[in-house]
């Protein structure tokens, strides 16, 4: 029976099979070292005896047993038999450096190198970690439609596909819309997938095609929306410590800074938050979104996440609700990541109130019938709601400390990248 590489402390002494791949190897004289990998981790076998030249990712299932390392807290497998299932042909991506370009090209290669196979184990504990905060705090899971008649945000940034003889439909750019019907009936819900966005950006944060976790809650009004969010944040952050140590060390990330990661977050309202900007540098303005630049500023002069609230109404979307205590604002928030790196999640109190609602839609020339669904929810029982999403792709990138979203999801889609 195959034991995981993972488990090979469990198993000091005995006798186990091992299947993977090589991933390097050396041979002094009569001795061989290979490194294996069978995707729950990393080990070194040593077969006492001369092996035929190994070519990187040949494919092989070893039995042997299972010892500590001498020196390292590590464990090995002194081989007993080899047994090779495919030799490989030369590797195409070594120990040399390589541009960025030649492994998006080769990024279905890519995936098995020790970097981007930890950044992927720590995606994974991101997803299951909100997975397990939602069912312990009450929320269902409810699947949103890709598919769409109308946007949430308007339909410059979306992508139009031809519906049979329906006419225009968009791929979702959130899930939102759909998950505050469902409120209604469960009360708190999000779900979780992928949404595309049309813009062309080009910049270290934007993806064509990436994931994102829809929140709603209903009864939950403007604070206690921002006090969710940094529950959720802490457990996810907490999680990735507990579980990832050994990948956030092939990733040589200073965990110190998210140990720092523990409510309160910072709050600035964005007229403050444009006023530290100009105070360190940045060139925010009053009656405008924050950009890139502006984050990556803000970010830097926090240790701990900092909400950014109340920005100016008419830059942000319809089903915002005003501030009552100054209507040329909504009561929202975007959470910047410290250390440079910007936005990881976005969230607003959401208007429900059927009036205001219509008055919205004829601000942002937004068409009625195509929304008559969702003004419905204001008709039967409306409450008081609040909701947020957070990019999964952003959010692995800031906890694994990288310099590109596009190393955070598997096969990433860029406006001038859609292979593999």
């Amino acid at each position: 029976m195959q034991t995981w590489i993972k488990d090979l402390p469990k198993h000091c002494g005995e006798t186990v099979m091992l299947k993977g791949w090589v991933y390097n190897w050396r041979s002094s004289g009569k001795i061989a070292f290979l490194q294996i990998r069978d995707g729950s981790g990393f080990c070194q076998a040593v077969i006492n005896e001369p092996i035929p030249k190994m070519t990187l990712e040949t494919s092989v299932i070893l039995t042997g047993k299972v010892s500590k390392h001498p020196k390292k807290e590590e464990y090995e497998l002194q081989v007993e038999d080899l047994k090779v299932v495919q030799t490989a042909e030369e590797y195409p991506i070594g120990k040399k450096e390589h541009g960025p370009d030649f492994l998006l090209d080769n990024r279905h290669l890519w995936l098995r190198s020790s970097k981007q196979w930890a950044i992927q184990k720590v995606r994974n504990t991101i997803s299951y970690a909100t997975y397990e905060w939602m069912e312990k705090n009450n929320f269902t899971r409810i699947d949103a439609p890709i598919l769409t008649p109308a946007a949430c945000e308007g339909t410059t940034t979306l992508f139009e596909v031809p519906y049979f003889d329906l006419g225009k439909a968009y791929l979702s750019q959130s899930g939102q819309l759909y998950i505050e019907a469902a409120i209604f009936a469960h009360g708190r819900c999000y779900d979780f997938g992928p949404v595309f966005r049309a813009e062309k950006s080009k910049t270290r944060r934007h993806l064509t095609e990436f994931w994102m976790m829809d929140a709603e809650m209903a009864f939950v009004e403007h604070d206690e929306n921002l006090k969710i969010q940094e529950e959720l944040i802490h457990f996810i952050v907490q999680k990735v410590l507990e579980k990832n140590q050994g990948e956030l060390k092939i990733l040589e990330r200073d965990i110190e800074p998210l140990k720092k990661i523990a409510p309160p977050f910072y709050r600035l309202t964005h007229i403050e938050a444009v006023k530290k900007i100009r105070e360190l540098g940045g060139h925010a303005k009053e009656d405008d979104d924050l950009g890139g630049e502006d984050e990556t500023i803000l970010s830097k002069a926090f240790d701990k996440p900092v909400f950014v609230e109340k920005y100016p109404a008419k830059i942000k979307a319809f089903y915002m609700k005003r501030d009552p205590q100054n209507t040329d604002r909504v009561l929202c928030a975007d959470l910047i990541a410290p250390e440079g790196f910007g936005e990881i999640i976005g969230g607003s109190q959401r208007e429900e109130n059927i009036e205001a609602l219509l008055e919205r839609l004829k601000e942002h020339h937004l068409p009625r019938e195509a929304f008559e669904w969702y003004l419905d929810l204001r008709k039967y029982g409306s409450v008081p709601h609040s909701g947020f999403g957070y990019g999964l792709e952003r959010l692995t990138a800031w906890i694994c400390k990288l310099e590109h979203v596009r190393e955070a999801i598997p096969f990433p889609r860029m406006i001038y990248r859609i292979t593999p």
